[in-house]
């Protein structure tokens, strides 16, 4: 019943995905997102203007690519099934991918095969760049043809698909939620499909909370075999694949903002002399919007900037990274660092653990629900009331700590089993 639903519902969203899939405003968002201008459409490629990304930090292999995450996940366009294996990991995106590196290299490292699925363009950008057997996960309805056996199935915090662990499940493998986690406000919602939860928690056979809190809430929408461990992402700490380097005594960076963040920060903060601003925005399709704000602001003031992937450098006053890949490497010359994604309520904040991990002082807006296990593990964070006095804050000096963090030879025996 549940596979037929999907698949009536896919059916009725078809014409609009394949509409999306094939739009240019589409294409221009994946050329941005990917860091590559080649990709096809029916004038054969992308105006450059609309994809900034430096292709050295956001390599695309070519063999079996699929390009358009869409058409890959609703209509298995160059996403054939994966083979059979030991472990399989599906993480949704960039960051998780990232996180999870460090188990999937350790498991290689045993000569175990391990194969991951992924449901964004960047997240599979990442994931093969350490592992050849990647593909996009696809919708429901196809899982139960199109997955493959294996031994363990290991699903990344809150991508709960039913038919992943079902399907799973019934081929015999030990599923696992890692780095499970679950919002008190997020909790009335999840509650409204009680029943799909808890179907969905019968096929999981281990589950390692990030929190109590969070054990406690997701034991209430029907998971068992609780373990809390700690946040995977305190185990074991990206360190820099590069050294930048800056002549600016003070350097504050605006780390992974979202769209009015930007503007909301610049319209308070001045810069003061030996002060250099670094702003990293956490989506790469507003990398060609927010370089235009900067440039803007900066002429107004008086202010030096660039773009980061035109010149690969440090040395104005305002610098956009429009790069991915280089946000630890700023973390590690940075002074302080303001944490985006926490000053309006629908995001719910962004990891404070890696520029904690350098020292960093960290300033935070007051909407962080979605890390309050993290930041509570970190010692020193300023939570601003607004951007001015993020903006004020940004000028003092301090330090950020982190004070607690988990085992990773712990959690990789529990995925082990």
């Amino acid at each position: 019943m549940y596979n037929a639903i999907c698949a009536f519902l896919l059916v009725l969203a078809s014409p609009f995905l394949l509409a999306l899939s094939f739009g240019r405003k589409y294409k221009v968002l994946l050329s941005d997102e990917l860091g590559n201008s080649r990709i096809p459409n029916k004038n054969s490629k992308i105006s450059s203007k609309n994809s900034r990304i430096s292709n050295e930090n956001s390599r695309i292999p070519s063999k079996n690519q699929p390009k358009n995450s869409i058409l890959a996940r609703f209509f298995l366009l160059n996403n054939p099934a994966l083979k059979p294996c030991d472990f399989h990991f599906h993480a949704c995106s960039l960051g998780e991918v990232s996180t999870i590196e460090p188990f999937v290299k350790a498991l290689q490292k045993e000569a175990k095969s391990v194969r991951i699925t992924v449901c964004t363009a960047t997240g599979y950008a990442r994931a093969r760049e350490f592992c050849d057997e990647v593909a996009f996960l696809p919708f429901e309805c196809f899982l139960p043809f199109w997955l493959k056996e294996c031994k363990t199935l290991v699903v990344f915090e809150a991508e709960l698909w039913l038919n992943l662990f079902a399907c799973a499940k019934k081929q015999g493998a030990k599923v696992i939620l890692l780095n499970a986690r679950l919002s008190q406000s997020s909790l009335p919602k999840y509650r409204r499909f009680l029943r799909y939860y808890k179907t969905l928690f019968s096929y999981c056979d281990l589950v390692l909370a990030q929190s109590k809190s969070d054990a406690k809430r997701l034991e209430a929408i029907g998971a068992k075999n609780i373990k809390v461990l700690g946040n995977v992402k305190s185990a074991l700490l990206p360190r820099p694949s590069k050294k930048l380097s800056s002549n600016y005594e003070h350097i504050i960076v605006l780390a992974s903002s979202h769209e009015g963040e930007e503007k909301g920060i610049l319209e308070f903060l001045r810069l003061k002399k030996g002060e250099q601003l670094i702003i990293a925005p956490r989506h790469p399709q507003r990398f060609s919007a927010v370089c235009e704000l900067v440039r803007g602001w900066a002429e107004q003031n008086n202010y030096s900037s660039q773009c980061f992937s035109k010149n690969a450098d440090l040395k104005a006053q305002v610098v956009v990274m429009d790069s991915l890949g280089e946000l630890i490497n700023i973390y590690a010359i940075a002074d302080t660092v303001i944490l985006a994604g926490s000053f309006s309520a629908g995001i719910g904040g962004h990891n404070p653990f890696e520029p904690a991990s350098f020292n960093c002082g960290i300033i935070s807006g007051a909407f962080f629900h979605n890390q309050k296990v993290l930041y509570s593990a970190v010692k020193g964070i300023k939570i601003a009331s607004d951007f001015r006095s993020a903006a004020l804050l940004a000028h003092e000096k301090f330090s950020s700590q982190i004070t607690q963090s988990c085992d990773f030879n712990d959690i990789l025996e529990q995925i082990k089993g």
